[in-house]
């Protein structure tokens, strides 16, 4: 870590210093954060309105909402971080047993002290959720019959006249049924996270009616890109999607419901746009078919992939036709599941009509 531009976190629109402390922890290492004194003045000043901190007839009391899979974390090895950040902090930390969905409660005989253990603990919590894979993402599904099948008619055609070169084989092709665009990735750790991203989604179909008219969007599937600079070691290829009108509307959804949902802490911003891609052929497929990218980058997991030259692909297949239909939904798409369509199971769907 860069130790004069230290890693900064918003929480609760304050901004803290992210200090790494190497110590024994349970399973990986354990990051300690603190924040100034100025930060701390500035909370004994205020009422720390940020947190809900209830009086009670011993002091001070504050329940924080915290999926159970993160509780470890906040417990440390042996409960060393719990007894450290309750020494240091003056306070009394109660955390549910293992797999029990509750909520981490902190009392304390000050105001202000509770409220310093309630942001250390979101620290820790946002630090760690940061690192655990992604369970769900939003997304536009491109499997409609036709599609499919301009899709199986081109897997065909580049295994009969590219599957010679290297690193092209049947495993690296995208499953026809679950053909989509990502918008973006979340992390929800319970199911009450899945059901505040489930009202999130439902709260932006009038902004997604707005942009649409309340009609489906007529899009077309033609042509393929790929993600890096070199045509000859490529890890994802993808299909271009557009709006019949040639209008922009499917990217103004997309950018629209990333900010909703990054405003709301559900997703992190990759950039500054939405890069629409529906893949077509990705190499992580190769030892599992079920796996899914992160991000758009051209080669994360490097050592786990081997790319394929697409040179000869590009070149017959640049602009191949896919097929045409009305887009009419945004789903939240569950990783690693499959619906009775052979989709994504949703975990929540807006219509655009």
């Amino acid at each position: 870590m860069e130790i004069l531009r230290p890693v900064l976190i918003n929480i609760h629109g304050r901004i803290y210093r992210k200090n790494a402390v190497q110590e024994e922890s349970c399973e990986e290492e354990e990051e300690d954060y603190s924040y100034s004194e100025a930060d701390a003045e500035q909370c004994l000043d205020e009422p720390c309105d940020a947190h809900d901190i209830q009086q009670t007839e011993k002091g001070f009391r504050c329940a924080i909402d915290v999926p159970s899979v993160l509780y470890k974390y906040i417990i440390g090895k042996k409960g060393e971080t719990r007894k450290r950040l309750e020494s240091e902090t003056k306070t009394s930390i109660s955390i549910p047993k293992q797999g029990v969905e509750g909520q981490i409660v902190v009392t304390g005989a000050h105001r202000a002290a509770v409220a310093s253990a309630v942001t250390r603990v979101e620290v820790l919590i946002d630090s760690f959720r940061r690192k655990q894979p992604f369970t769900h993402f939003l997304s536009f599904a491109l499997n409609p019959p036709q599609v499919q099948e301009g899709f199986l008619r081109f897997r065909e055609q580049v295994l009969e006249h590219c599957g010679q070169d290297s690193g092209v084989d049947v495993s690296i092709f995208q499953n026809p049924a679950k053909l989509h665009l990502t918008i973006g990735t979340l992390v929800l750790l319970s199911q009450q996270e899945v059901t505040r991203a489930d009202e999130l989604l439902q709260q932006c179909q009038n902004v997604i009616r707005d942009i649409t008219e309340a009609k489906p969007l007529p899009v077309e599937v033609r042509g393929i890109e790929y993600m890096n600079d070199d045509p000859s070691e490529v890890d994802v290829l993808y299909a271009k999607v557009a709006v019949r009108d040639g209008s922009d509307k499917l990217q103004q959804i997309a950018d629209r419901l990333v900010e909703c949902f990054v405003s709301a802490g559900l997703m992190e911003r990759e950039r500054d746009r939405v890069k629409l891609h529906g893949t077509v052929m990705n190499t992580l497929f190769r030892k599992d078919p079920s796996a899914e990218d992160r991000g758009v980058s051209g080669r994360p997991n490097v050592k786990d992939r081997e790319a394929f030259n697409a040179r000869n692909i590009l070149q017959m297949f640049g602009k191949v036709y896919f097929g045409e239909f009305e887009l009419n939904s945004v789903q939240i798409s569950q990783r690693f599941s499959t619906d009775s369509t052979g989709y994504y199971s949703s975990a929540g769907r807006v219509t655009f009509s």
